[in-house]
């Protein structure tokens, strides 16, 4: 395991990509305890052979339709409809239109590039800083794979036999408390006219079809939760419909899709699903290694450790996994750490929907760290700046966001609340 932990760093650190420096260290792995390297493409089939993982293509699809379908302006238009003539109102609506956004893409690198296009650019036009307007959109956009729909959650609920519906149902609050911390902190920014007020402006008659046009957007997180939990369809089957519904309100309601946009959502899907499964694939091949090499035990005996102190568990995990989302996709950090994990949960009897979110958010926050922040750096290339620029300004968004962890660790019904009332 030592070769395979090193080989693994030495290709991060030379910018191999994360599935192909997963996959040789995997293989180095398997080599290094004397295994048969045949395992190497069973366990990369084994890793995408699970059932859940096909709702994941259909929600990209679903996020990818309602993007190219003009559903982006529609969202901020909605959403500055609140804060406009507000000291600091476009970062407001900037962090506002990541909340509505995430219940179509599911993803945080999508809200990053569809809004930062919108936010990054035109921010600093009404006299914002260009690195707190990049700051303000990829601090916001860790709301999008917390709020459902969400593909690392369909990812995590794949590797812990999890339903995916309980686990949207329990992203709902912190999502929510991600955002109320982020416009606090934009609030106290603001303070004294340091922030400009919003320039945005809307007609009267205007605002109906705004409304409408928001409902109908929307519509489309509460028909995958309702119908699930309804019982009309499955999570995955969930995923069916959405594409249905997005492409019925973006080509005969809005009447923005047409046949090219189409192509382009579905090569664009197909890309970003072929990524997730071979990163998953992958990471399932050195998560196998780890478990032969005697890790699971490791684990187990360290956290035999905080016994009596589950909470304790949780603030050493909360900060282990923020060093680890700095350096490793979540997907493939799910599938590596979460199965070691599941069983000392059991044993200290938290909540499994807390221990998701607890696992889910910190890695997500990797996102928007260097040195592999995938969101940090597509703000970079639209705002055309360098990187730590933009980090100093995220760092107060940051601060806040990790507070939420902590709430989450300290009050376990702010995660288990919802899915439990409604199951």
């Amino acid at each position: 395991m030592i070769a395979m932990s090193i080989a693994f760093v030495i290709m991060l650190t030379i910018g191999v990509p994360i599935v192909f420096a997963l996959g040789i260290a995997g293989a180095i792995g398997l080599w290094s305890l004397d295994l048969n390297l045949i395992s190497v493409p069973t366990r990369l089939f084994t890793g995408m052979d699970n059932f859940v993982l096909l709702a994941a293509p259909f929600y990209i699809f679903a996020g990818e339709i309602m993007n190219r379908g003009g559903i982006t302006t529609r969202l901020i238009r909605l959403a500055g409809l609140v804060t406009r003539g507000v000291p600091g109102g476009t970062a407001y609506t900037n962090v506002s239109s990541s909340v509505l956004f995430a219940g179509i893409s599911g993803a945080a690198v999508a809200d990053t590039a569809a809004l930062g296009q919108i936010f990054i650019k035109g921010m600093p036009e009404e006299g914002y800083d260009k690195h707190y307007a990049a700051a303000v959109t990829i601090a916001s956009s860790i709301i999008g794979p917390i709020v459902p729909p969400s593909v690392i959650m369909i990812i995590y609920a794949a590797v812990t036999r999890q339903s995916v519906i309980d686990l949207f149902i329990a992203g709902i609050v912190p999502g929510l408390m991600l955002a109320g911390v982020m416009w606090l902190v934009i609030w106290w920014q603001a303070r004294g006219e340091r922030l400009p007020r919003s320039s945005y402006k809307v007609e009267r008659h205007e605002i109906a079809t705004l409304v409408r046009d928001g409902v109908l957007v929307m519509g489309l997180p509460v028909l995958i939760v309702g119908g699930t939990l309804l019982g009309v369809f499955t999570a995955t089957e969930a995923g069916g419909v959405a594409v249905v519904y997005a492409l019925l309100i973006s080509w005969f309601v809005f009447r923005t899709m047409d046949l090219a946009s189409l192509w382009d959502a579905l090569k664009r899907s197909a890309r970003v699903t072929a990524t997730i499964y071979l990163i998953i694939a992958a990471a399932t091949v050195v998560s196998y290694v780890l478990t032969i090499g005697g890790i699971g035990g490791w684990v187990q005996g360290f956290a035999l450790q905080f016994a009596d102190n589950p909470t304790l568990f949780l603030m050493v995990l909360v900060g282990v996994l923020l060093l680890i989302g700095t350096f490793l996709e979540p997907g493939a950090a799910i599938v590596l750490i979460v199965p070691m994990l599941m069983p000392v949960t059991a044993t200290m009897n938290i909540d499994p929907m807390q221990f998701a979110m607890i696992v889910i958010l910190p890695l997500t926050l990797g996102l928007i760290t260097p040195p592999v922040g995938v969101c940090l750096f597509v703000a970079c290339r639209i705002a055309e700046s360098p990187v730590f620029p933009i980090f100093r300004a995220v760092l107060p968004f940051l601060v806040a966001e990790i507070g939420v962890v902590i709430m989450l660790v300290l009050i376990p019904g702010l995660s288990s609340f919802l899915p439990t009332l409604l199951r």
